[in-house]
């Protein structure tokens, strides 16, 4: 029991440390222009990355330009559509990202195969 504990608390400090880190070791470079621009883009480029990565396996059409209607297609739109559609219209991350969650989950576990 001992070690277990041991174990999560150097887990617990290296992850603060790695999440500290950064911020200790780049604070006199606080108002440089690069680190102010990547502070402002990274953001975006990295949920672009994210969403690409997502939706990695999506083939809207199939090989002859028909619809992919397949159990792997289906639920990637509209969990998409839904995520998109919400936050266009309440603008709130959290609620967009958990009901998209929510609606690819329940599609993935509940469509037939």
């Amino acid at each position: 029991m001992l070690e277990l504990l041991l174990a999560i608390g150097v887990a617990g400090l290296a992850t603060l440390a790695s999440r500290m880190l950064p911020f200790l070791a780049l604070r006199r470079f606080q108002g440089h222009p690069l680190l102010r621009f990547l502070g402002e883009q990274l953001p975006a480029a990295i949920m672009t990355i994210l969403v690409l990565f997502a939706l990695r396996r999506l083939r809207p059409l199939g090989p002859e330009l028909t619809l992919n209607m397949t159990a792997e297609g289906v639920p990637l739109l509209l969990a998409a559509l839904v995520v998109a559609g919400l936050h266009l219209w309440r603008g709130n991350v959290l609620l967009s990202i958990a009901a998209g969650t929510a609606l690819y989950m329940a599609l993935v576990q509940n469509l037939p195969a």
